[in-house]
């Protein structure tokens, strides 16, 4: 791709402004170093050096797009607890506008502590509840993101992890809004409960949720996915169900699929030299194609630029961002 012309369309896109939805979460890390078996149980006993707290899930989202200087609000439910402390204080750290977000005590916010020792994860520890919100508090989220729609919203990302957020209500009246007002709606769709997908611009799953949201087996791939018979037999079920304008299936080591209505899927090699944490790197794809989108990018060319997004992602640890100079210094390698 043209440096020039990636330039140009990142210069653009960050100049939007970009909503996010769903469900968000607070990262914990702990790391340090093992020594010694417990004598209490044959269990490593970790000798504590650092913490670290990082948005997740749809936090992390948003993240990615500030860290590009992108103008980002961000609109969820979470609880009134210290995790939802930490993480307010992150988001605005990071520049998130926290406008929409909102806050009950009869929820938890979603906090995932991971144990890392040598750069290797040891467990990791999960401590939320999963029940989806009520329909009032459906009804009270909408309004935040109708505050928030204004004229100067380019495009919406709906991001479902499974945390209770994203109902069928909220999608189905988000959709409309959008429709509406005539923005952008990507979506990154988590199989773990179903929704009824109609009307989506993009959908962003992997290939494993590919499955999972065709709800057949998944089965082993080929090298080539230009030929991976049983992967393209999924897509054309998926773009007929769902009917998004376009998909984006990411395929870890081997990049990703464009899928578009009526044309041939364009697969795009991965850019990532090094691999060394996949942690968030489907977040920086949807936010870097969304962005290329809102920047005038065509779908091949928001692809390339996702691509490249996550190929610079993976290189670093944990569930990282990075800067709009790095991204456009892995275009300006690859041109």
């Amino acid at each position: 791709m043209d440096p020039l012309r990636a330039q140009a369309i990142l210069e653009t896109g960050i100049s939007q402004r970009i909503l996010v939805v769903g469900d968000v979460m607070l990262d914990q890390f702990i790391w340090g170093q093992v020594t010694r078996i417990s004598p209490e149980a044959p269990v490593p006993v970790l000798d504590f050096h650092d913490e670290l707290y990082m948005p997740g899930g749809a936090a992390n989202v948003a993240r990615n797009l500030t860290a590009w200087n992108t103008d980002t609000v961000i609109c969820s439910w979470i609880g009134r607890d210290v995790a939802g402390d930490h993480l307010i204080e992150q988001l605005k750290e990071c520049q998130v506008g926290c406008g929409g977000v909102l806050r009950s005590a009869s929820r938890i916010t979603a906090l995932k502590t991971r144990i890392v020792a040598l750069r290797q994860q040891m467990v990791r520890v999960d401590r939320e509840r999963r029940e989806p919100i009520s329909t009032r508090q459906t009804e009270q989220l909408l309004k935040r993101v109708e505050r928030h729609l204004t004229s100067k919203v380019s495009a919406v990302i709906l991001c479902d992890y499974g945390k209770g957020v994203v109902t069928q209500e909220l999608l189905d009246s988000l959709t409309v809004m959008c429709r509406q007002r005539g923005i952008w709606l990507s979506m990154d769709p988590k199989p773990v409960k179903p929704l009824h997908l109609k009307g989506l611009s993009l959908m962003t799953p992997n290939r494993k949720e590919l499955f999972a949201l065709a709800q057949r087996t998944e089965v082993p791939g080929t090298l080539d996915p230009l030929k991976d018979q049983a992967l393209h037999e999924v897509i054309a079920q998926l773009m007929t169900e769902a009917a998004p304008a376009m998909m984006l299936v990411t395929l870890g080591e081997r990049g990703m699929l464009l899928c578009q209505r009526g044309q041939e899927p364009f697969h795009i090699p991965t850019m990532a030299r090094e691999v060394y944490d996949v942690s968030g790197a489907g977040d920086t794809a949807i936010a870097a194609f969304t962005l290329a989108i809102s920047g005038g990018a065509s779908p091949v060319e928001a692809a390339i630029l996702a691509n490249h997004a996550a190929g610079v992602v993976v290189g670093k640890s944990g569930t990282a961002t990075h800067s709009l100079q790095e991204w456009l210094n892995s275009v300006r390698a690859h041109g």
